[in-house]
């Protein structure tokens, strides 16, 4: 869910002091501005509001500067005064290291990061997410049976059910043989039961306070009257109290002071941990199955760690209380839930925190079978792309929260710093080693993925009209066709080398591009962040008791009692060491891929455009369809301009700069191909989008196009000397 809510629909009229009313009628995009006529309309035409407001609640916006009646005094001052609003825009969240994290989506330079960098307050959540994180121990009303049919649980039962089922009435079995642990063998018998449809039946613990209370002293009144669960939707259940009759029942054995307990735990208890532990592994693997994975974990490491006695199972919604107080310990209605892909641990999605295994078998495999003994170097190279893919998502959010806890020169320098680490990692270590092998095909390969994240970031990942896009079409403009050109005009020689005399005239035009580009992102970074940075406001409203009225209070506090998911030391450590693993997988990846390179009927352009200029933005391109979900779209099609701006003003030159100092034969010219599919992406992106609006028809043309480029470089010939 968004942590952000839209900005205040009223404004102040004529008193500084006076608060400005909050519209919480939308959570999708945080950061909304007030319509012309709205605007225009409350400046110059709406009477002031109660003088008493008290003068410590914060202004929003500044204040107009308004007659007596509140008029403005002539229609210029009033043109003045509104387009003097119209530039002032305010961030709402949580706190203010949330706050900072939003504004920083809006600035340029910086990457947009759509997952939270503090921990959010559980209560305030909803209760969609509320289930995602439950333990499995939430009794809840159902209307029978038949509600728990699902397509899930369905597939839970052919997935999982029967063979963790098999599995209980083996031991069960074994249990019995051993006559000393028949209270084992028929629990392992119900369990078998229960583990082949579990959902709606509950698990109960009973005993506890109520039973060792009368078992010492059994004389004693204790009150027997049963009580009405009046427990919440989404709270674990209370202690139920016991029906009024108490059975006698002798003293028992310590748990520990059991000689069953010892077979148990040698006999029966280690096969089950091997049946669960692979159940655990394979639901949560497959994320959407992850109820499933608490069920086994929580059964692992309670239920069968308890005297069999006192475990019960009930159908249903029936509660056998046998003469004592229970406590719910596992309850399961439903085995996948599409939102898990929403699901975080410590703040890392889990998606990229199941995948970042991956690059501990791309470095075992990589470099501990040298001879391909155990794996091919395909296989290497597939494991060594996908291990890049976590990796750029710990940069990512190693970026998002030191900048969201520092101030915005840090921000800048992280971003510009660690923004490109993955794709520059690659590049530069596929220069490297075609230099050493004398392969001028790698060269051809980094060039065919600079030009493919362009038609990606551009036509996959389509952006509306901003300022950015001027910044993407001149930076386009200047790696592409300016320094191609004149080298197409004076002819390469048949390997792709130039001549003298080409090298000559195009080398200095070359670094006097690569020398500008940075300029013009540096001019950027300080309009967005120095002289224009009044553009946002930041103003942080308090969660708890917040009120919706019109006068709600807003207030600007820091981040004491913030949870952060990483601290800022934390968080470079991570940058740094992801930093070292990405140079690493990114050196076995161009290793291994000569046979991938070698395929007859693939080209070489087609392998750059799409694999491996695509998989380094995955984390972006995740980031920009969380955005879309939240309905934030002009935050969304932004990701693809922040992209584009940090390819041609940081990534080119620097790889320029790079051939400077240590000659790898990487030449600024690009192939007719890559030229005229990326001049045509930009124009017909800009002519789109010229209107500033977008539909999903004009996206799937876009997508069309993408499609029609990618099939024009997979049937295209490879480079030459490839």
């Amino acid at each position: 869910m968004s942590q952000a809510e839209q900005a205040p629909a009223d404004m102040p009229a004529c008193h500084e002091d006076e608060p400005a009313a909050a519209d919480s009628s939308s959570e999708h995009d945080p950061l909304l501005g007030y319509s012309n006529e709205q605007a225009h309309d409350r400046l110059c035409g709406a009477q002031h509001a109660d003088s008493s407001t008290p003068s410590s609640q914060h202004s929003l916006y500044p204040a107009t500067k308004c007659t007596a009646a509140c008029a403005c005094p002539s229609h210029h001052a009033c043109e003045d005064s509104w387009e003097e609003s119209q530039s002032k825009r305010t961030i709402r969240a949580e706190n203010e290291v949330e706050a900072n994290k939003l504004v920083n989506n809006y600035r340029f330079g910086f990457r947009k990061w759509k997952s939270h960098v503090t921990e959010r307050p559980f209560e305030g959540r909803s209760d969609v997410v509320k289930e995602l994180y439950s333990e499995l121990n939430v009794i809840k009303p159902h209307s029978g049976p038949g509600h728990f049919i699902t397509g899930g649980n369905v597939a839970y039962m052919l997935l999982f059910g029967w063979w963790v089922s098999l599995a209980y009435f083996l031991v069960g079995t074994l249990m019995f043989i051993t006559v000393t642990g028949v209270p084992y063998g028929k629990l392992c018998w119900k369990l078998c039961c229960y583990f082949l449809w579990p959902f709606g039946n509950p698990i109960h613990e009973m005993g506890n306070t109520l039973r060792r209370c009368c078992e010492r002293a059994p004389y004693c009144e204790c009150s027997m009257e049963a009580e009405e669960d009046n427990s919440p939707f989404l709270l674990p259940s209370p202690t139920e109290v016991p029906v009024p009759e108490m059975p006698d029942r002798p003293l028992r054995t310590p748990y520990w002071c059991r000689f069953v307990t010892y077979v148990w735990l040698l006999l029966g208890y280690p096969p089950l941990v091997v049946v669960h532990s692979l159940a655990c592994f394979i639901s949560w693997i497959l994320v959407f199955t992850i109820p499933v994975f608490k069920m086994n974990a929580r059964t692992l490491g309670v239920i069968l760690l308890l005297p069999p006695e006192d475990v019960s199972i009930s159908a249903g919604s029936q509660r056998k209380h046998q003469g004592y107080e229970t406590r719910a310990l596992l309850c399961c209605y439903h085995a996948a839930n599409w939102y898990y892909y929403k699901y975080t641990i410590d703040g890392i999605n889990v998606f990229a925190a199941n995948l970042l295994p991956l690059v501990i078998v791309a470095l075992v495999t990589g470099y501990i079978d040298r001879e391909n003994k155990y794996a091919s170097s395909d296989v290497k190279f597939t494991i060594a792309i996908g291990s890049i893919i976590p990796l750029s998502y710990y940069i990512g959010m190693g970026i998002a929260s030191i900048s969201a806890q520092s101030n915005f020169a840090v921000g800048a320098v992280v971003n510009a710093t660690f923004g490109s680490i993955t794709e520059l990692t690659f590049y530069i270590t596929a220069l490297l080693r075609g230099h050493q092998q004398a392969n001028t095909c790698l060269e051809e390969v980094v060039k065919a993925a600079l030009t493919g994240t362009l038609l990606g970031c551009i036509l996959f990942i389509p952006v509306c009209l901003h300022p950015r896009s001027s910044l993407r079409l001149m930076g386009t403009w200047c790696v592409t066709p300016v320094p191609t050109l004149p080298g197409q005009t004076a002819q390469a020689t048949a390997v792709g080398r130039l001549s003298a005399t080409t090298a000559t005239m195009t080398w200095p035009l070359v670094y006097t591009v690569c020398a500008l580009l940075p300029v013009a992102y540096i001019i950027g970074l300080l309009f967005t962040l120095k002289t224009h940075s009044h553009i946002y406001n930041i103003h942080v409203e308090e969660v708890q008791g917040m009120n919706h009225s019109n006068e709600s209070h807003l207030t600007v506090s820091s981040h004491h009692g913030t949870v952060v998911h990483w601290s800022r030391w934390r968080s470079l450590v991570i940058l740094i060491l992801a930093t070292v693993l990405t140079s690493a997988c990114a050196d076995l990846a161009t290793e291994h891929i000569q046979p991938i390179l070698s395929q007859p009927n693939i080209s070489q352009y087609f392998i750059g455009v799409t694999v491996l200029a695509m998989v380094p933005e995955i984390p972006e391109i995740v980031n920009g369809i969380q955005f879309a979900l939240q309905n934030n779209i002009s935050l969304s099609l932004e990701v693809g301009s922040c992209i584009a701006v940090q390819v041609c003003m940081l990534q080119i030159p620097i790889l320029v700069l790079f051939n400077a100092f240590y000659d790898v034969g990487f030449v600024l010219i690009f192939s007719d191909q890559h030229l005229w599919a990326s001049i045509f992406s930009v124009i017909l992106v800009n002519y789109i989008f010229m209107d500033g609006k977008c539909d999903y028809f004009q996206g799937t043309a876009l997508v069309v196009v993408y499609l029609i480029l990618l099939a024009q470089y997979y049937f295209a010939p490879s480079p030459a000397g490839c």
